[in-house]
């Protein structure tokens, strides 16, 4: 049997295992090592990068619902058959992540709940902790079937641009949220939010220079604005027909993912 570390990750996935292999699996350096995730209804292969003679890692695949699937590790090794050495248990959950990002995409025209997130500012989260909530929401809001008609102002357009408001812009902006605010800019809406006032006169522009957020600045007013380096650590997807294959460049890990 082998040992995963955790058992469980967040529907996004993105999260990085570690599997101990019992001392038969410990073989050659010629083998390579797979984690097949049998879920209902989609099946992900991921490679695994080796640490040391008896455990491996790799990086747990975005999941399309909450459910205990079947993980097989599998051996491979040039000239032989493909072998299944060990099977294991493993649940994808939905976390608190996952859940502020829910209730943010639907909030996005909501004043009171937008309202709310600036309450929450008045705590400032340290440094760490504000990393770790933008790439674990930046990785939910990612996940998130977002409908085509989703808007970062919400869905009420025939607001003029002069209103005074809120929006999820101001929101991302004014915890420093790095990686949240480049996914907003990408989505519709996104780039209008930035000339958008609140009832103070500031926008997320504004904000980000009155908070001495730099990078963030750059990101907002640069003409051709490129990816921040944050964002080049969570994997990257692309695909291709029923199949999507995804890179995760810190650990160089891959996973296919296909319909069961």
């Amino acid at each position: 049997v082998m040992k995963l570390n955790p058992q469980q990750a967040p529907l996004y996935g993105d999260s990085v295992i570690t599997v101990q292999l019992t001392e038969e699996d410990k073989v050659e350096d010629d083998v390579v090592f797979y984690l097949v995730f049998t879920g209902s209804t989609v099946q992900h292969c991921t490679s695994t990068r080796k640490i040391n003679p008896g455990s491996l890692e790799t990086i747990s695949p975005g999941h399309d619902c909450c459910e205990t699937v079947k993980v097989a590790l599998c051996a491979s090794r040039e000239g032989h058959p493909v072998l299944v050495v060990a099977e294991e248990s493993f649940q994808f959950v939905q976390d608190e992540a996952y859940d502020a990002a829910q209730f943010l995409a639907t909030c996005a025209g909501n004043q009171q709940a937008l309202n709310f997130t600036r309450f929450l500012d008045r705590s400032r989260p340290p440094a760490a902790d504000v990393d770790f909530l933008d790439e674990k929401v930046a990785l939910a809001f990612r996940h998130l079937k977002l409908p085509a008609e989703w808007n970062v102002l919400g869905a009420d357009q025939s607001l003029t641009e002069n209103i005074p408001r809120e929006t999820l812009m101001h929101f991302a902006v004014r915890l420093g949220l790095l990686r949240l605010t480049w996914f907003l800019l990408q989505q519709p809406g996104g780039r209008k939010a930035l000339s958008i006032h609140n009832n103070e006169g500031a926008t997320p522009v504004s904000l980000a220079l009155e908070r001495g957020y730099q990078k963030l600045h750059q990101l907002l007013t640069e003409e051709e604005s490129r990816e921040p380096e944050c964002w080049s650590t969570l994997s990257h997807t692309v695909h291709s027909g029923a199949y999507s294959v995804t890179h995760h460049r810190r650990l160089d890990v891959y996973t296919l993912t296909a319909g069961a």
